[in-house]
């Protein structure tokens, strides 16, 4: 069986990869800690700007979040 899983990106939003993406609610609070689930701007800011403002790697959450199964 094959699903349709949505490809994150560095531009994907927080807010519709915590919403399309199981577990990655978890990856997110890793990284950015819990304050990305109260923020307004969590559908308008992406994982590379979240990564910019918490001095994380980008590429290393959007890896973590792809290689979840889903």
């Amino acid at each position: 069986m094959t699903e349709n899983k949505l490809k994150v990106t560095k531009d994907s939003t927080i807010g519709q990869v915590i919403r399309d993406v199981p577990g990655a609610k978890a990856v997110i609070e890793k990284y950015f800690g819990n304050g990305c689930f109260t923020c307004q701007g969590i559908n308008v800011e992406s994982i590379g700007f979240g990564s910019m403002m918490h001095n994380m790697d980008a590429d290393k959450i959007v890896k973590e979040i792809n290689d979840l199964e889903g």
